[in-house]
């Protein structure tokens, strides 16, 4: 998994990132089938390594993410622009009342697990709902209302893209 991680990192981080999760085997059976070899790590890492090709597919393939990506995106930005055309109170602040649970419930949440105490057995518990909230809910909402780091993202790896062809 490291020598596919390690080659997938210069060509196609997205991909790269896809396969260290938690959907690792998903990423490099699409992979795989891109490249028409055996649906395993080995079978993807050597295709990559030994075909001249190999940037301009998985470049393709991160193209395909990110317009994915984008059709997700629109869909909400979409979904929520009807809401507001609506003449129905609740249905056009739904999503603002649904953002606030949750944003309440996760502060609520931090403040308890902070400052109560926790029986031992219960930490592990404690610890998988932080990062549930945290991880998931919260970084969700603020994405929704606010956009994702993505465009940040891409000015990074185009900054280090330069560096390495002026090295």
């Amino acid at each position: 998994m490291d020598q596919l991680f390690n080659l997938l990192k210069g060509f196609a981080p997205v991909l790269a990132t896809a396969v260290a999760g938690p959907f690792g085997g998903a990423a490099v059976s699409m992979i795989a089938k891109k490249f028409g070899v055996e649906d395993s790590v080995a079978a993807v890492a050597q295709a990559i390594a030994g075909d001249p090709e190999a940037n301009k597919k998985l470049r393709e393939m991160e193209f395909e993410y990110a317009k994915l990506h984008l059709e997700n995106v629109k869909g909400a930005r979409d979904m929520q622009n009807n809401a507001l055309g609506q003449s129905d109170v609740f249905s056009k602040r739904f999503v603002y009342y649904f953002a606030s649970f949750w944003s309440v419930s996760a502060v609520v949440y931090i403040g308890f697990i902070t400052f109560a105490a926790i029986p031992k057995d219960n930490i592990r518990f404690a610890d998988t709902i932080i990062g549930f909230l945290l991880g998931t809910v919260v970084a969700t909402i603020l994405n929704f209302f606010y956009g994702t780091s993505k465009s940040s993202q891409d000015k990074t790896d185009k900054l280090a893209e330069m560096a390495k062809a002026n090295q």
